[in-house]
């Protein structure tokens, strides 16, 4: 019987970016339909920006992000980063795509693995396009349809699904009324996916 788990996700979260990978496997085969939903940490929940952490706790956090993105063979640059604008913008590529039909996913992990382990600056429009493009998709297509209204009205009735949801940060993933919050919980949803509900 196939499951669907809703699955809330920025573009601009590393911890994102290394349990892509990790959900889309699990998701693969365990027959899973993943709901895409992507938003900005949804503060009225309690969810903090990195950049608003004190500092001891940011240098906690970094050192777990390393950690975690050896273990899932992720390379990630954090050090000596370029100023880059806002990546949010590249989420409404993933969602044209999804609205479409297409291979999200595969654009979603194109414009994370560009962000996050080549630095490059995917709040750019050029940049973004090319980026897919060079992936096998059609990046003008996609700068082309960021704009739409189904697709701007998707991306702002996501951020009110994830408050109302109750989420926080990221990446949620929420099946069967249960809410798991980061990729580590990712065992424990799969063996809720198994029948093992908490």
């Amino acid at each position: 019987m196939t499951k669907s788990v809703e699955y809330f996700f920025s573009i601009g979260s590393p911890w994102s970016y290394i349990g892509f990978d990790a959900f889309a496997e699990l998701a693969a085969k365990n027959e899973v339909v993943i709901t895409p939903y992507l938003t900005t940490v949804v503060e009225e929940n309690g969810g903090i920006f990195s950049r608003n952490r004190p500092e001891i706790r940011r240098a906690y956090w970094t050192r777990d992000l390393k950690r975690w993105a050896r273990v899932r063979g992720k390379e990630l640059r954090l050090e000596h980063r370029p100023d880059l604008s806002d990546p949010t913008p590249a989420s409404l590529f993933v969602i044209a795509a999804y609205l479409d039909g297409q291979d999200w996913i595969g654009v979603a992990r194109a414009l994370q693995h560009a962000f996050w382990s080549e630095a490059k600056d995917i709040g750019k429009s050029d940049v973004r396009e090319a980026i897919v493009t060079s992936a096998g998709f059609d990046g003008a297509a996609l700068l082309r349809r960021q704009a739409d209204d189904d697709v701007q009205n998707k991306w702002s009735a996501d951020r009110v699904h994830a408050r109302d949801s109750g989420v926080f940060g990221f990446p949620t993933y929420v099946f069967d009324g249960e809410i798991y919050w980061g990729q580590d919980n990712l065992p424990f949803l799969e063996r809720h996916l198994h029948g093992d509900k908490p």
